[in-house]
């Protein structure tokens, strides 16, 4: 993997980047969002490419339990899989050992968990975590981690800020697809002192990327930027940085111009499927009686499937119904939406002008 930086941002340390992989060319900052499963929920990845979507994130622990990496893997990766022509990351599991396993269960050597499936006992090592997403052949991959919970005292934190360390030593020695990035993961909870040792730790490892996780955990927002202002200047400013699980748009714009290049979240897909709409002149519920009878589409300045062809009448009556093409035209808008943020905040950092643009999205969300 390749990353050239094409633009900076003279006020903020925010760049513009070309992310390159065998196949794919990922303008950043980017988005991704979540097909843990290998596909983004009601949608088929011809769907979200169409909509400008250059990348995704699935997830190891998911695609070990079902259909198996091992399956995936004899269809030919999950390029083949999925047939999806971008670029494609995949998290290590330890967000799921973090939101599924009990702290007790963490050991050194890993952690032992059961499978939502069908209760079957797992025990998850970072050896594991990258033998399978060696063998699902996504183009990024991360180290498996110890996602610290919020709240923690210093001492856990920094015990599990450790583990972390010591995981990706042994991630990075079981890598063996030189065609696949690895990225470290900085942890340390809201503790600055952590998220520094942390960074300066895992960039004595030697990464081509790095991703910060434990954040978007239950911190308040102003921790969670204190946590980044910690780690981000003791990592290489050369290499691709990830924020993993952020994707509040306001968020996203404070973290670019801090030097970070990629995101993935579900929000803007959640958020979709529970009726929440983002439009560039404010938030739509379109759930609420008021759009029963309107025939205006949901947005003027979006060329979606939904705001292309259908009026807010009809999506208020296809979500009120429970329609599954509801899923899937909101889901699409929301993800255009996105897109078309990425861009316009690409456009805003070789203008010079983030800071109107973070004005107008926290005007945008407030309504």
């Amino acid at each position: 993997m390749d990353f050239q930086i094409t633009a900076r941002d003279p006020s903020s340390k925010a760049r513009c980047g070309l992310l390159c992989s065998t196949g794919s060319i990922v303008k950043t900052p980017a988005f991704m969002p979540c097909a843990s499963r290998a596909v983004v929920r009601a949608c088929s990845p011809q769907d979200i490419a169409a909509v400008g979507i250059q990348a995704v994130m699935c997830n190891a622990f998911h695609l070990l339990i079902r259909p198996g990496s091992e399956v995936i893997q004899q269809a030919g990766g999950l390029h083949q899989f999925m047939n999806w022509p971008g670029l494609i990351a995949t998290d290590s599991g330890g967000f799921q050992v973090f939101s599924l396993a009990d702290r007790s269960d963490i050991s050194e050597d890993g952690v032992s968990i059961r499978s939502p499936l069908d209760g079957t006992l797992i025990e998850v090592t970072p050896g594991l975590s990258i033998q399978v997403q060696n063998a699902l052949g996504a183009d990024m991959i991360m180290a498996f981690d110890d996602c610290t919970p919020y709240p923690c005292d210093h001492g856990e934190a920094g015990r599990s800020m450790q583990r972390t360390l010591r995981w990706a030593q042994r991630s990075k020695a079981a890598h063996d697809n030189s065609e696949q990035a690895l990225f470290g993961i900085v942890q340390g909870s809201v503790y600055p002192d952590l998220r520094q040792e942390s960074a300066r730790a895992i960039t004595e490892l030697g990464f081509p990327g790095y991703a910060i996780g434990g954040v978007s955990v239950g911190e308040t927002e102003a921790e969670m930027f204190t946590a980044l202002d910690a780690a981000l200047p003791e990592l290489p400013t050369d290499a691709p940085k990830h924020l993993l699980g952020v994707g509040v748009p306001t968020q996203m714009i404070e973290a670019v111009k801090r030097g970070v290049d990629l995101f993935d979240c579900v929000l803007p897909t959640r958020n979709a499927r529970h009726g929440l709409l983002y439009t560039w002149d404010g938030l739509v519920r379109i759930n609420n009686a008021q759009y029963r009878e309107d025939s205006r589409p949901l947005s003027q300045s979006c060329d979606c499937p939904a705001c292309t062809h259908y009026s807010r009448a009809y999506l208020h009556h296809l979500f009120r119904i429970e329609e599954a093409a509801a899923w899937r035209l909101l889901t699409l808008h929301n993800l255009r939406f996105f897109a078309q943020l990425m861009e316009q905040i690409r456009e805003a950092i070789g203008a010079g002008n983030l800071g109107e643009l973070y004005a107008r999205m926290a005007a945008i969300t407030a309504r």
